[in-house]
Parts: structure tokens; sequence; C-alpha cells
């Protein structure tokens, strides 16, 4: 909401500067959002004087002026204004200045005689409806004054963020309040006259035209109406346009804007009917029932639903209650009989209507949020006495209309100030209370020393018990002076759960090998199962589906991370990004009975593929394979010191996504934590992927229960190591783990052994078909002493004969 602070000062008295109102707003909680300064258009805007005027030499209605502007030299501006004189003092828009509708004034050329600069009349300053000619200023000035300062033109316009709970500070008099509360002393605001003028009254009683009827009062409680007589429809008087383009508002002719004016002011929404289109002089307030459609003052066609509540005539609905009225019964110019509606709905049922329309207004925006039940008449009278006013000759038919069937109970509460200092950790006294509550028109009376009872205004519809009390007296009071104050009872600390480090190492491990983190919606497409090839018995077949689906695409709760990830690929590589390297830490989710929540376990998983290096002038392009995947998978687990890891192949069914002979169970300690895998063809295809792509998953609860509680440091060795060498023929159905396997019993009683690893793997026509030459290399140390040859040359043989012995293998020729 917009606030002229001009206009502000019409109903309550401050002299704080701007930037403190906008601070002591915002600490009351109605944050502003935006200050500016209203005649900032005025920028470029000097007062100059008229030096010469001759006759322009190509155009009888033109003058050619010279013109000083407070530069050096006079400048030469052609002007078409009769008035223009020499001496005179005028408004100079300089080149770059931008008029109101956006007309910036640039140097140019009129009929042949240069022209840089306009001569401005106030119509076109927007400063009076004046337009005959240029704007004289009289008194005497210096030219290249900017003209907002010479004509003392200031106003400060407030943008207010307000919160739904606040729909009395959507007016200027709820703002007024605010502003009043916080002024030292405190200032009670000045309301408007809301008595009708009796010169203006007709002796025609409103009950010999009009009747309403409300017959849906659960969404209609109160709505009351006035009557005017011998309406001439116009433009508004430049005040009231002015008042409203201040803030925004467009001015529409003068009784749309005066209950537009009527609105700001009170926060009231009034409606103005052509009478004579209301069929009988009936009003009837009633849900939509088996009406269709309804067409509103912006032309646009509406389909209606049947609890929508209407305003209707004799014959057919006139307006959405709370959010439009009718094109069938606006106010034109014709129009000489006006009905004012000022009425209070149910604010659900005008948030509905709103929402479902799609129609947002300042009137559904304040109804919604909640108007003021007993400010119906008031905010009626002065309408109708500003449109009396406003147009000559009309007058108000005698008496109101004012339907209320269902009267709202005010609301009184017994406000404990123990419990409030107890609750705010404040130390007001009862009388502190009181008067803060009463500087925004709180009705308070003592009934104790410690006990008030606290009468709610109609227009707070947002306090209804001592807690929200509190919360008022907390902002009237102050935040930033309630002292910060502490449990007596000192806070227990806690560990931190054991997931969130480890999810932090994981992290930081597999950035380390050039990964980046994927973070997937926990949602997937009831399909993903089949694009995996999932069997019908899977486990991961036991998918939750969502009640309400964002999308089709997220209609079911993940029960894998693999699509996820395959996603996020087809994605990047859409981009032109072919080596990707991504990881996920996060839960899937399995099905249980229905009624119950799913079973959730949490994953890590990765995904890679690509190029292991690309083309360049010191290496050639190389693709990733499985080994690259394996790596990763073996340097996390040592980076997290998990021990004893070895990889079985898979030789079932139960990873159907994986190719066949590129898949593999991680194993620690006897147990299976994960699997990793090369994504098999035919799955590719169901993603429309294209390249290879490697995955790993691995089980994040089991891979927790592996993480040692503590670390043992060894010192350095002091003594050299010696390297041994030993190649093998073995037949290629024995898995190079199967071998490592070995040799680590082997050195677990061999402790002159500190490391055994593969250093080369071949496979070619020198050996037969089914055979395959592995190289290991054994490192020998000890820990006392220097190893020689002699202490190592039998321990050595013994080892060789016995791996030899143990897969029948063959030494190379």
């Amino acid at each position: 909401m917009k606030v002229s602070l001009s206009w502000l000062k019409e109903y309550v008295y401050t002299d704080l500067e701007p930037s403190i109102i906008s601070e002591k707003l915002t600490m009351a909680g109605l944050e502003v959002e935006a200050v500016e300064q209203r005649y900032n258009y005025l920028d470029n805007i000097v007062v100059a004087q008229v030096v010469e005027v001759k006759k322009h030499p190509n155009a009888d209605k033109l003058s050619v002026c010279q013109v000083d502007a407070g530069g050096d030299e006079l400048i030469q501006i052609v002007c078409g204004a009769p008035n223009v004189h020499e001496n005179m003092f005028v408004p100079c828009a300089l080149p770059g200045a931008v008029l109101p509708g956006e007309f910036k004034i640039k140097k140019g050329k009129l009929r042949g005689e240069v022209s840089a600069g306009m001569l401005c009349s106030a119509s076109e300053l927007r400063l009076e409806t004046d337009a005959a000619g240029i704007m004289d200023l009289e008194g005497e000035f210096v030219p290249g004054t900017p003209l907002e300062k010479a004509l003392t033109l200031s106003d400060t316009i407030f943008e207010i963020d307000l919160t739904p709970n606040r729909p009395d500070c959507l007016s200027y008099i709820g703002v007024a309040r605010e502003v009043g509360a916080f002024m030292d002393p405190v200032q009670k605001i000045s309301l408007p006259d809301y008595t009708l003028p009796q010169d203006k009254i007709s002796n025609i009683s409103i009950h010999d035209h009009a009747k309403v009827q409300i017959i849906d009062p659960d969404l209609c409680p109160r709505y009351s109406a006035g009557l005017l007589f011998d309406v001439k429809v116009e433009p508004s008087p430049f005040w009231l346009q002015e008042k409203l383009e201040s803030i925004g508002l467009t001015p529409v002719n003068n009784v749309v804007d005066i209950t537009n004016f009527v609105m700001m002011e009170t926060g009231q929404p009034l409606h103005a009917f052509d009478f004579d289109d209301v069929a009988k002089g009936s009003i009837i307030v009633r849900r939509a029932g088996r009406d269709a459609k309804f067409t509103t003052l912006d032309s646009k066609e509406h389909k209606l639903e049947s609890d929508m509540l209407m305003i209707c005539d004799g014959a057919r609905p006139v307006a959405l209650a709370g959010v439009m009225g009718g094109e069938n019964s606006e106010i034109s110019d014709s129009t000489t009989k006006v009905l004012v509606e000022s009425a209070y709905f149910h604010p659900v049922s005008i948030r509905k209507t709103a929402k479902k329309t799609g129609i947002a207004t300042d009137a559904s925006h304040r109804f919604e949020r909640g108007a003021d039940p007993e400010g119906t008449v008031n905010a009626l009278n002065r309408a109708l006495s500003m449109i009396a006013q406003v147009c000559d000759g009309a007058s108000i038919a005698k008496d109101l209309i004012d339907e209320y069937p269902q009267k709202i109970a005010p609301v009184a509460i017994d406000l404990n100030s123990d419990a409030l200092n107890i609750r705010l950790g404040t130390k007001l006294s009862v009388n502190e209370i009181k008067h803060l509550l009463e500087s925004v028109d709180f009705e308070v009376e003592n009934i104790d020393d410690a006990r008030l009872n606290v009468g709610i205004p109609s227009f707070r519809v947002d306090v209804a018990r001592p807690e929200d009390l509190s919360e008022e007296i907390a902002r009237l009071w102050g935040y930033n002076n309630i002292e910060t104050s502490y449990p007596v009872i000192a806070a227990k600390g806690r560990l931190l759960d054991k997931k969130i480090p480890l999810r932090g190492n994981i992290r930081q491990i597999m950035t380390g090998f050039s990964f980046f983190e994927a973070i997937n919606y926990n949602f997937i497409h009831a399909n993903s199962c089949d694009g995996l090839n999932l069997s019908d018995q899977d486990k991961r077949r036991r998918v939750e589906t969502i009640l309400n689906p964002i999308s089709d695409q997220m209609s079911v709760l993940r029960s894998s991370l693999i699509p996820g990830l395959l996603g996020t690929m087809k994605k990047n590589i859409s981009q032109q990004e072919d080596s990707i390297k991504f990881f996920e830490i996060g839960k899937i989710f399995f099905a249980t009975q229905k009624g119950s929540l799913p079973e959730e376990t949490e994953v890590v998983a990765a995904i890679m593929t690509g190029n292991r290096s690309d083309h360049s002038w010191y290496s050639k392009k190389t693709k990733l394979d499985f080994f690259d995947l394996k790596g990763v998978v073996e340097g996390l687990l040592q980076g997290l010191m998990v021990k004893n890891i070895s990889f079985d192949k898979i030789e079932d069914d139960r990873f159907p996504y994986y190719q066949n002979g590129y898949a593999a169970n991680i194993k620690a300690a006897d147990s299976i934590i994960g699997n990793l895998g090369k994504i098999n063809a035919k799955v590719l295809k169901n993603y429309g992927l294209k390249q290879d792509a490697f995955v790993f998953d691995l089980n994040f609860k089991a891979l927790q229960d592996l993480i040692p509680e503590s670390v043992t440091a060894e010192p350095l060795p002091k003594f050299p190591s010696v390297a041994r060498d030993i190649t093998i023929i073995v037949d290629k159905s024995i898995t190079i783990g199967t071998v490592l396997e070995q040799f680590e019993k082997i050195s677990q009683k061999q402790s002159l052994i500190e490391n055994v690893f593969l250093f080369d793997a071949f496979e070619g026509q020198s050996l037969s078909e089914n055979k395959k030459s592995l190289s290991f290399r054994l490192v020998y140390r000890a820990a006392n002493k220097t190893l020689k040859e002699k202490n190592i040359k039998k321990l050595h043989t013994n080892i060789s004969k016995t791996i030899i012995d143990m897969f029948n293998a063959d030494l190379p020729e």
C-alpha cells in the first residue's frame, strides 16, 4: 500500500522526518519497503525567465522565445502558448526531463526553428488543471532554480508491505493511528466528518425507491446503502485526482474517484451502481446458485460457481460481491441516480471468489483480510456527503438502508499483566499497558491491580485472545526495548548425529575426485522402474504414490537414486557437457501397508560418463571405463577408513540395469554394502542416452556402521623396503580379487609383507585362449632392520610357490 505523507498529515500531527517515520513503522510491524519523493519527476525542470518573444517565421500560432534558464547563455525555445510574454517566470523543462505520461523532452526543431526545451503549463506538470497556457509563476525568482524548490513542493510516498493480519492499516486512518501511537506525546487521529450535510438531504426517502434483501447472511452479515439524485458525472476536481494519482490510482470520474478515496481513507471498500440500471430498485445478496456467467466492469466474462456470493437486482446479478462490479450497472456519463453500497462480507468467501475468478482488486484485497463490520455506515455517509458536495445539484435521499441481521458481538479480553510480563520478559505496570493499548484506540478498564478488561475495536479483526494483546504490547513498547534473557537452567548439549559429519566427509572426498553433488527431487515418474528393467518381484517396485503430485513426472516417491542421476546426465549432455561426474546423498522409499508411512533408506550413489582425459598436446582422448568407477569407490572407502574392501562379480539378475560382466557387489568385512556397474544399452535407450554410464550405489547405514570410532596412528618406517615381483598365468575365470585375497591371508601370517598390489594384467595371442597373465608386486619391510636379499629370497620363493599351487598357475616362459 502506498501512503502520501502530506495526505497522512490530514489525519494525524507529526513533525518527524520521513526516515524516522519509516523506521518506526517498520519496527511497529508495518514494513516500509520503499520511500520515494513524489515530485522526483520534476528533475530537470527549472524556473526560467522569458527574455525575448518573437513571432515564429513559419507558423502563425507559434512564438520563438529566448529564455534565461540559469545557464551561461540564453536558450531558444519554440512555444505555442498564447499567454507567453517577456519578463514572465515560467517552468522550463530542459532536455532529458520526463513529464507525466512518459513524455521525454529532447532538443529538436519545430517548423525549422531550434527548440532546446519546453515551457510547461500547470496541467502538463500535474500541478493544476489549467491547460490554457503556460504556467505564470507570480513573484520574483532566480532563473535556474529547480521548480520543486521554488514552489516548495514536497511530499514523501511510503510503500508499506502489510502482513495479512493487519487489514486495519490498509487505510490512511489506520496508518495515521499507528503514527500517532509512536509520537511523544501520543497524538490522537483526526477523523473525517461522518455526518451528512443537512442542506443536501432531500425529502424523498430511500425506502420509497430501493430495498435490500440478504438471503445469505452467513456470507454477508451487513449491507448498507445510500441513494443520490441529480448526480452529474464528470471529471473529478484536481485535488481529488491529485490525491489518487499520488498513490498510483487512476482517476475515472467524480463518483468512482470518491468511492476510491473513501476506501483509501477508511479501509472500507464501496461500490457505486447506476440506480436506473438496478431492476425494480431491488438489491438481493445471495449465492450465485444456477447463474452460469457474469461480465465484470472490465468486460471480461467469468464462469460462476454456485457458492460465489453475488449482488443481484430484481432480475440478474449486478456485481461479484466484494470483488468487482458488473458491466450492466456501471457508472457512466449519463448516470443521474447513484446507489452506493457499503457492506461487510465474509473474508473466506471473498478470497475464494477472487482466486477462482482470477480477479485481484483493491476491494477484494481488503475484504478477504477482514473489513470493519461497524464501519460500513460511517464510510457510506462520508461518500454520500462528498459526492453531494462535489457534484453541484446532487441531493441525498433521506435515511439509509442498513441490513444487519446477524450483529457481530464486540470482543472483550481479560488481560493479566503478570502473565503478559512473563510471556514477554518485561516489567510493565498495569498503567503502562493501559496507556499503550489506548494509544491505538483499545478501550481499557481496570479490574484489579493485575487485570484489565480490554475492549477490542471492531477494526482490529486480528485480536481475539490474550496472546494477541501480548503481541500488540510488544510492538507498541518496542521489540528493541525488550531485554534479552536466557533460561535459568543450563542447556545440555548433545553429540552431533554421526550421519552429519559422515555426509560432510563423503562430500569432501567425492568433490576431491572432481564429482559435483546432485540434488534431485524425491519424486519420480511412475514408469521409472520400467526404465530400469526391474522385475515385478523387485523390492524397488514397491513405490509410494503421491496423492496430489506436482505433475505426472513426479507422481511417486523414488525407490532408487539411479533414475534421477540418469536424468541429470541427460540434461547435462543436452547442454553439450559430455564428461560428467555426479554424486548424490539422499533417501529412497519403499511402500509398506496402506495408510502407513513408507520405509526410508539413505543411500549414496554416483554416476560417471564421458572421457577420462580430453585430447590435447600431451595426451589423447581416452574414455572412462568400469575400473575408473571402481577406483573411485576404493578411494572413497579408503578415505572413510573402511577396511577389508572387496568386489564380487554379480552373477544373478538382481540388478537388470547393469551390463553382464560389468557389475560387482561391494563388500566390506564380508558384508555387502553396495554395488557398482556399467548401465546396459537397453536402459540407456529407455532414458534417451547413447554414451556409456557407470554407477555405484552404497547403503549409507551399512557404511556408517563400518566407520571406526577411533584411528590408530603408526610411526613412519625407519628402514627401507624391498620390492619383488611375481607373474603368474591363470585361467580367465579366476578373478584378480580372489588372488589378492590369498595374498592378504598370507601377509597376515608374514609380518615382513607390507603391501601387495597388481601392476599389470595381460590377455593376448601369446597366451592360450582361456588364459591371462597377472603381475603382482610384493613390498617387504622390517621394523627393526634393513632387509637383505638372503632375508627375503626364501620367503618370496615360498609365497610364489603357494600362489602357483593354489591357483594351478604357470610361470611365464
